[in-house]
């Protein structure tokens, strides 16, 4: 078979996979964010999550709580069988969250259920909360550990089927963490809960959560309230335990915006009941009749229906903005880059300079691109390509122009998959597809095809039909086309210099001038090879075509399978050793199967291909989800060594870290990096790991901080987005007082030397 007819086949693999791969990793970053993503509110920034478990487990941690669905059924699942599932929010210490009512701040935890046909959910069954003052403001909440639990109430139609020996809870939980800044975090938490077995793992912290939940105290016409002068509520409460007599008790009332929760309340007994004057909001905008109420002690709770006498006055009138600063706001949160893009009427146009100049950028950075060690196996094919028509100038003609369409309109069609997302509300950033297992097990594949082709263990042509094989000689420059759409899926990982900045201005741009950008940077990467198909000085120096072609071919095999390498252990990043592991076996299968098809005939074809199929087939349903399933990340709470040591000098990035260092007057260096970022991996273990480098660091007293984007990380693509950045390599130096010094993609040990001069 001819190596034209072998790169079309490749090609058509190359497509398939990149653009079916770009479409799985879009939908599996977007399942992903529903399992354990976070939000973006107002104040503070939104928490990366993580999974402790597979994708839906009933564990989720965040920099700053680690919440756990838990059940207790003590006698299994069946109707009147006591039942109650129930959040375990575990926080870190000085954050909390919120109550029912949470004060003057906060939101309370909300939780959504997904539960089997003929069971219920009640409401949270809230303990009792504790006031925490803040300044001249208060909040009701939890610290420590809490757990909220819900009662399930299992009807007679509950059937879960003869065979069934679990029953699969679903929930959805968002809650407000704060200590100084709030962060909103959200996760989806499945539990598998046996039918007949008991589930008393966490009886324990059940009982504790049933003593905190207050009491209903017996209707009393004594227990009532009165507004006194119009500022006050003057409260009587009947029926406590008389344990509690002479007690001072905390006052919580369940409706918000009612009282002045940070203001001290004046109480007394009288006899057999306690009575309190409790200061009323100014701003109170709620008249509850009767009012819910829990009085609380050493964290023991009574709850009652106070009767508002003589009714409420009336409240103040809501608060209002002007419309200018209304218009201000939603400005304000649609550029903020939390989880809702702008709409697209939104983007203003760049001024002709500024986009001209992004252009020139991109098409320079394209050119550069051609360096970048990750689009080395796809210059083998070229190479090879280039050689078989050394004296057709019009092949070679044909052949640089369909390249060239086929590598502009993959960047525009990834670009436009990019941009789209980013209006759906996804956070991503160039190269985003490589943060899907799937789509870097993908890739892998469809290497290690590329690489047993040109190594010679098999050719497509002896099992293609004639009518097939024909389209070669009917559309030669097809395969050219093909070839330029796998230097796309391969590329675009990379960040070469000058591309940063013309990328990261797509994010504000129309559609339009985003697009052309893309247009820009791909024929910056098909240049090269555009004109060299019309020089003919260039055939001129290419070598006759003979057996060294043939050799060459099979030597370029040997990139490929480097290329393997290099994405099992992007894998091993995010799935773990055992995804690394089912991925060899997985490919090791895949080969077997080209081996057997291909290469063998007649009756050892019958025998030993289906038995290859089989296997292949076998491994991909027990292998797969090991393959795709991320692995759990933690996240460090505390540096693994101090700034600037031999030892151990670079501590996890987190979102206000640098923020919190500068405050300390410290200088802080970030490396935003991914495994799958070939120029990163490279700029890591040479310049980043120079010992003048570090002694220079050390020496200023930097704090060096890595940014690990390997994973999607909504953080970390909402900092790039403020660098103007939208993908890794990107190193940037913060010093106190200072603009932040972004420094090439390339990076060298003297320009890292000179920025660190200047501090």
């Amino acid at each position: 078979m001819s190596i034209t007819r072998s790169q079309r086949w490749l090609s058509t693999l190359a497509i398939a996979a990149s653009l079916g791969a770009a479409s799985l990793g879009a939908a599996a970053q977007i399942n992903l964010k529903s399992l354990t993503g976070s939000g973006s509110l107002g104040a503070g920034h939104a928490s990366g999550m993580s999974s402790a478990g597979a994708a839906g487990g009933s564990t989720v941690i965040t920099d700053h709580v680690r919440a756990e669905l838990v059940a207790q059924a003590p006698d299994g699942i069946g109707p009147g069988k006591p039942l109650w599932l129930g959040l375990q929010i575990t926080h870190q210490p000085e954050w909390h969250t919120y109550w029912k009512n949470p004060g003057d701040s906060g939101l309370p935890t909300q939780l959504e259920w997904k539960l089997p046909e003929g069971i219920d959910a009640g409401e949270i069954a809230w303990p009792v909360p504790q006031k925490m003052p803040l300044g001249n403001l208060a909040n009701y909440g939890y610290e420590n550990t809490v757990l909220l639990p819900v009662p399930m109430t299992v009807a007679s139609t509950f059937n879960p089927g003869p065979l069934a020996k679990d029953a699969t809870f679903e929930v959805h939980a968002t809650w407000l963490v704060c200590r100084k800044e709030c962060i909103p975090e959200e996760g989806t938490f499945t539990l598998q809960v046996p039918v007949n077995g008991t589930t008393a793992l966490h009886a324990t912290a059940f009982e504790d959560a049933a003593k905190a939940h207050p009491k209903d105290l017996p209707a009393s016409e004594h227990s009532t309230a009165k507004v006194a002068d119009g500022n006050a509520l003057d409260v009587r409460v009947a029926g406590l335990p008389a344990a509690l007599k002479g007690k001072t008790l905390s006052f919580f009332p369940e409706t918000e915006s009612v009282i002045e929760t940070a203001a001290d309340i004046t109480q007394q007994w009288d006899g057999d009941v306690w009575t309190a004057r409790v200061p009323l909001s100014p701003q109170r905008s709620e008249s509850p009749s009767p009012m819910p109420v829990v009085l609380a002690s050493d964290g023991a709770g009574w709850r009652t229906h106070l009767t508002v006498a003589d009714g409420w006055p009336s409240t103040a009138p809501a608060a209002t903005v002007s419309p200018a600063l209304e218009a201000a706001l939603k400005a304000n949160a649609q550029l903020g880059g939390g989880a809702t893009a702008a709409p697209a009427n939104a983007l203003n146009a760049a001024p002709m300079g500024t986009w001209l100049a992004a252009l020139l950028g991109a098409l320079v950075g394209g050119l550069i691109l051609n360096l970048m060690p990750c689009v080395f196996p796809v210059l083998a094919i070229k190479v090879v390509g280039f050689a078989q028509h050394t004296h057709d100038r019009r092949a070679h003609r044909l052949g640089g122009i369909a390249y060239t369409v086929g590598v502009v309109v993959s960047f525009l069609a990834l670009g436009a998959l990019m941009l789209g997302l980013r209006a759906a509300g996804e956070a991503v950033g160039w190269g985003f597809q490589l943060q899907s297992p799937a789509v870097v097990a993908g890739l892998a594949a469809l290497f290690t095809i590329i690489g047993l082709n040109l190594a010679g263990v098999f050719e497509f042509g002896s099992m293609l039909p004639s009518s097939l094989a024909s389209m070669q000689a009917r559309h030669p420059v097809a395969d050219s086309f093909l070839t330029g759409v796998l230097a796309v899926a391969v590329a675009s990982p990379c960040t070469a210099p000058f591309m940063g900045a013309s990328l990261g201005l797509t994010a504000s741009l129309p559609a339009v001038q985003a697009l052309s950008i893309f247009a820009a940077l791909g024929l910056g990467l098909a240049l090269p090879y555009l004109l060299a198909s019309f020089i003919p000085a260039v055939a001129r120096a290419m070598p006759r075509p003979g057996a060294w072609m043939d050799t060459l071919r099979r030597f370029m095999a040997f990139p490929m399978f480097a290329t393997v390498v290099w994405l099992v252990w992007v894998l091993g990043q995010q799935s773990g050793i055992n995804g690394a592991a089912a991925l060899l076996a997985l490919l090791v299968a895949l080969a077997m199967v080209i081996w057997a098809v291909f290469s063998l005939q007649g009756r050892s074809r019958m025998v030993v291909a289906p038995i290859a199929v089989l296997a292949l087939v076998v491994l991909s349903w027990s292998m797969a989800p090991r393959v795709t399933q991320m692995q759990a990340q933690s996240v460090p709470l505390a540096a693994h060594g101090e700034p600037g040591s031999s030892s151990a000098p670079w501590l996890a990035w987190q979102s206000d870290l640098p923020d919190q260092l500068l405050a300390q007057g410290q200088p802080v260096f970030v490396d935003f990096t991914a495994a799958w970022c070939v120029t990163c991996q490279y700029n890591k273990t040479t310049t980043l790991a120079d010992a003048s480098v570090l002694e220079g660091f050390s020496r200023k007293n930097v704090a060096l901080l890595r940014a690990d984007w390997t994973r999607r990380d909504p953080q970390i693509t909402a900092a790039l987005r403020g660098l103007g950045r939208s993908g890794v390599p990107v190193y940037v130096l913060y010093a106190p007082g200072k603009q932040p010094l972004v420094l090439t993609e390339l990076l060298s040990k003297s320009e890292v030397l000179d920025a660190l001069a200047t501090l």
